[in-house]
């Protein structure tokens, strides 16, 4: 390839190298330092002169001979702005490429449309429509990435694409389930998975695999552990429980936090969020992403407590008003039992009064039953 590189270079310059000889023979000042006799010397039958002839020989000599040593100069620098593009449209999303390719093509037309009106203009006319071409290129590109989002989704309102959206819809099962920091640590979302509840591919994008490595290397010892149980917890999904899980390398540079990423990447894949982040739990819905949350499946599998229900709990410890003692059921929830205190460290029986629901969980009011049949 640089052999062909080489030799259409240097073909160029050689032309480049001939019209320069001709420029030159032909102009006045060449034909004021040389005389007219010299000019005009060996006749030939095409009008051409000996002298003529020479000049274009040594031009396209020497044109020959510029380009062929000056070409591996332009062959190496060509390659190297070739390799800075490929680098470059290999870190954008395939989205932003497609759109800025559109926006450029319509800048282009425009500008055409425009340039061509003015290029009647005396002087100037001839480049204003490069001078458009550079302003409506580039304007179109901007424009056209910074809207991506609504030119695609108006593309797929067309009647035509929208039957075919139908018709290659993915299935629930197909859909992918993008992991979140979060939900990896938790390390329920292996256990769900192993039992079926939860299906389809599951996604770790590689930014969230770079932040659980710098929490495995973190100075501080519990985020150390946790970073590592993480990490523990993926490779027991892909090679115990031969869960499918892929590791996706996009990453979006425009983009600095991992929750907007994790938002940008379930909107480009059309999959799932899987997390049990509050916070990212909302922003994701607000942005059209379905979210799976663990925290909200747990809570939706615990079993019901009515009021007047009567269960047995281990106090623990005192709770935050004057004589509650506090207990836990053995799937976390928490027990707040009235006038409980004294009888921290004993398992007792306890009769529900009421049931309180929270984003963070269940808390159930609770008194003795001793005081029950008391009163």
């Amino acid at each position: 390839m640089d052999k062909i590189l080489r030799f259409v270079i240097t073909l160029l310059i050689t032309v480049a190298g001939l019209m320069t000889a001709k420029w030159i023979s032909t102009s006045s000042f060449f034909a004021s330092i040389v005389s007219n006799e010299f000019l005009s010397m060996g006749f030939l039958s095409g009008g051409d002169t000996v002298t003529t002839i020479l000049i274009y020989v040594v031009g396209g000599l020497t044109g020959g001979v510029i380009g062929f040593f000056v070409s591996p100069f332009f062959i190496k620098h060509l390659w190297k702005f070739t390799y800075w593009v490929e680098s470059m449209l290999n870190k954008m999303p395939i989205y932003d490429v497609l759109a800025g390719s559109l926006g450029l093509a319509i800048g282009l037309i425009i500008s055409n449309l425009i340039g061509s009106a003015f290029m009647h203009i005396p002087i100037i006319g001839n480049y204003i429509p490069g001078v458009c071409s550079i302003i409506l290129g580039y304007l179109g590109v901007n424009i056209a990435i910074s809207k991506r989002e609504e030119l695609f989704s108006m593309l797929m309102t067309l009647p035509w694409k929208s039957k075919e959206r139908q018709k290659d819809k993915p299935s629930e099962l197909d859909q992918y389930k993008i992991l979140d920091t979060s939900v990896i640590i938790d390390g329920r979302i292996a256990d769900i998975c192993a039992s079926g509840f939860v299906e389809g591919p599951l996604v770790v994008p590689i930014f969230v695999l770079e932040e659980l490595q710098h929490i495995a290397d973190s100075s501080d010892l519990l985020k150390r552990n946790r970073g590592r149980r993480g990490l523990d917890i993926l490779n027991r999904m892909q090679k115990e429980l031969a869960l499918s899980v892929q590791i996706n390398e996009s990453d979006f540079d425009d983009i600095a936090e991992v929750d907007s990423k994790l938002v940008r990447l379930a909107q480009v894949m059309k999959g799932k969020l899987v997390t049990n982040d509050y916070n990212l739990n909302k922003v994701a819905e607000l942005q059209g992403v379905t979210v799976l949350n663990i925290n909200e499946l747990s809570n939706s599998v615990k079993p019901v407590v009515l009021p007047g229900e009567e269960m047995v709990v281990h106090v623990v410890k005192d709770g935050k008003e004057f004589g509650q003692g506090i207990g836990y059921l053995d799937d976390g929830t928490m027990i707040v039992v009235d006038s409980g205190k004294k009888h921290i460290g004993d398992t007792i029986g306890v009769l529900v009064t009421s049931v309180l629901q929270t984003a963070a969980g269940r808390m159930i009011f609770a008194k003795p039953k001793a005081m029950e049949k008391g009163a």
